[in-house]
């Protein structure tokens, strides 16, 4: 059989001779040039993007930005400006990670919002990260930045953040890659002074520097079981691009710096506009990223969370709601917990305000309705389980509750 010329090989997909082109391979029966196999390539890598796409995202339930607030709104009590702010990001991230790809280089490129919460202890920013990847259907993890140092020194490596997602993925790289990251207390990891020093800031701006490749985008290599990274520890590669990085952080003492920025007075509060009117008790409705700056944030990483969103301060009415309201309400727990006793629970009206004024008093938060709770009711969830017999009903009186709090440990807090 004669053996074929250039001019005879021929491109089985575009017909392009062997000369005309850089690498023809050859098959059984036809052959396949350099610029289809690339063209195939680009075709395979989409097809395949697609796919993960529909199924990555498959489980997620996704719902317009009305309706993710709406379904917050059943578990927490106001926090409307956090809430549209947190819906509308979530909702914009997943969007973007559904675009399909496209070979236009032209094509408009979405980028990722990261956001901070910015508010007092207590104020549910944990509650509303968790709650919203609850809604959402996706893996969510929560991380504490106050453990995190720089890369050498005893703590945990910043790539620890990612294998917590990767547990609560169960280690479905692909799912963790499209999750929700809360990092708790990131106002901890501020810059400890302007002023240059001789030693290391390696729990501050260190851990900072090191949140930049995971908030930007990046492949980081993780290790899956966490701990510090070893030479002989096999690491997951993550891309980080489409994680949705959400911090929070009292930032306590930030209001100070608020004030002097609205050029706020000793006596009285006055505005930078004259038909502005600033409200002294929520001065972090007013926070800029400048504001963070001062506090110690590096500027890098503020521009890598450019939402910004903050929580109101908890009121008496905001606490008598949340303690009775939600769907998961501290109350209706508690219900729960004695109606599995085969007992029913009530409790007198007055029980509901005593608890919030204490709260108030201590100055504990949403956090401290727990724990007031949790005074007024121990004896009464010790002795009633194996109370012979077993009443049918127990009612909660304000005597009742007042007695059991000047009983417990609370009544020795000190009062601010």
């Amino acid at each position: 059989m004669a053996r074929q010329t250039e001019e005879q090989i021929k491109c089985s997909f575009c017909g392009r001779d062997k000369r005309e082109t850089a690498v023809m391979i050859a098959g059984i029966t036809g052959h396949i040039c350099d610029r289809c196999i690339q063209q195939a390539a680009r075709i395979v890598d989409e097809e395949m993007s697609s796919r993960l796409r529909e199924t990555v995202l498959g489980s997620v339930n996704l719902m317009k930005p009305a309706d993710i607030k709406a379904h917050l709104d059943e578990y927490i009590i106001g926090q409307d400006d956090a809430k549209r702010s947190m819906a509308v990001a979530v909702y914009n991230h997943y969007k973007r990670i559904s675009q399909k790809k496209s070979v236009d280089e032209d094509d408009i490129v979405i980028e990722k919002s990261n956001m901070i919460l910015v508010g007092q202890t207590g104020t549910g920013k944990t509650l509303l990260a968790r709650t919203i990847a609850k809604i959402l259907n996706v893996p969510f993890c929560i991380a504490d930045a106050t453990v995190l140092t720089e890369a050498g020194y005893v703590g945990e490596d910043v790539e620890s953040i990612l294998s917590r997602l990767l547990q609560a993925s169960e280690y479905n790289v692909e799912a963790a890659e499209r999750g929700i990251v809360f990092i708790d207390e990131v106002d901890k990891i501020s810059r400890k002074s302007d002023n240059p020093s001789i030693t290391r800031d390696v729990s501050g701006e260190g851990v900072q520097q090191g949140l930049l490749k995971l908030l930007e985008g990046s492949t980081v290599g993780v290790p899956p079981q966490g701990g510090r990274k070893h030479p002989e520890q096999k690491l997951v590669q993550v891309d980080t691009k489409n994680i949705l990085f959400i911090c929070g952080g009292a930032f306590d003492g930030i209001e100070r710096i608020i004030s002097r920025r609205l050029n706020t007075a000793a006596i009285g509060y006055r505005s930078v506009s004259k038909d502005e009117k600033v409200e002294k008790e929520n001065l972090l409705q007013y926070i800029t990223p400048s504001d963070l700056r001062e506090f110690g944030l590096i500027p890098e990483l503020i521009g890598r969370l450019p939402l910004i969103s903050f929580l109101n301060p908890l009121d008496e009415t905001t606490l008598r709601r949340i303690l009775t309201e939600p769907k998961n309400a501290l109350i209706k727990q508690y219900v729960r917990l004695f109606e599995m006793e085969a007992i029913k629970l009530s409790f007198d009206k007055s029980v509901f305000d005593y608890i919030v004024q204490k709260a108030l008093e201590y100055k504990l938060g949403a956090r401290g309705l727990r724990s007031i709770c949790e005074a007024i009711m121990m004896d009464a969830m010790y002795e009633l389980p194996s109370a012979d017999p077993k009443p049918a009903t127990f009612k909660v009186t304000i005597e009742y509750a007042k007695k059991k709090i000047d009983q417990s440990g609370l009544r020795k807090l000190k009062v601010a």
